[in-house]
């Protein structure tokens, strides 16, 4: 079993908890992890780029000179794609760039991100009570804990007051992202430089991996 380090409000070490090596040290697989978050980047595309066909296009009903006698190459319609104002040939048109993950692949490619985050040491568990939300509070909490940038908190629940408050708490800081287990993703967990979980999203967490 690896072990995690437990702070509390103030950034002080008030103990440890073991977690799972299946969930959190498992070899990082780099292939797994390629696959997965190119999916989830893709996902992310809104995919509504789109240009009108010569069909689209208002106007053209009629042919804009006559055939022959004009010394001009003939035409049949001002909206043909190679005139100015015309229809676009092979223009993208909305579409879905979601790609298909299977749950166990994106299940393990989780488990590499958060293995390469405890090897590194960037993994770090809060047990503490929020009463009310206080930006202040989290901010000497990232000083002392040396988390200054680019953070991801992880909650348990939003609909939990306490879990709540550190969420309004956490919101105003710069680059931080705050997440419930069920949102957890390898891009974030890749993209932000320390992961600060409570305990109770830890032990989730550990339910649906493990």
């Amino acid at each position: 079993m690896s072990v995690l380090n437990i702070y509390d409000v103030t950034g002080a070490q008030t103990g440890t908890v073991e977690v799972k090596d299946t969930v959190f040290a498992i070899e990082p697989n780099k292939t797994v992890l390629h696959e997965v978050l190119t999916a989830e980047l893709a996902a992310a595309r809104q995919g509504t780029a789109s240009t009108k066909t010569r069909g689209m296009v208002r106007g053209g009903g009629r042919k804009p000179f006559r055939q022959k006698g004009t010394g001009r190459a003939r035409q049949g319609t001002i909206r043909a794609p190679h005139m100015v104002g015309g229809g676009v040939t092979f223009g993208p048109s909305p579409r879905s760039f979601e790609k298909k993950v299977n749950k166990k692949v994106r299940s393990l490619a989780l488990k590499s991100a958060l293995s390469a985050k405890v090897a590194n040491g960037d993994i770090l568990v809060l047990d503490a009570t929020f009463d009310a939300p206080k930006t202040k509070a989290i901010v000497s909490l990232t000083t002392a804990l040396k988390a200054t940038n680019k953070q991801l908190f992880v909650v348990n629940d939003l609909a939990n007051k306490e879990d709540f408050n550190l969420y309004l708490s956490a919101r105003n800081l710069e680059n931080a992202v705050v997440l419930q287990p069920n949102e957890l993703g390898v891009y974030w967990l890749l993209k932000q430089n320390q992961v600060i979980i409570t305990k109770d999203a830890l032990t989730t967490l550990e339910e649906v991996l493990g």
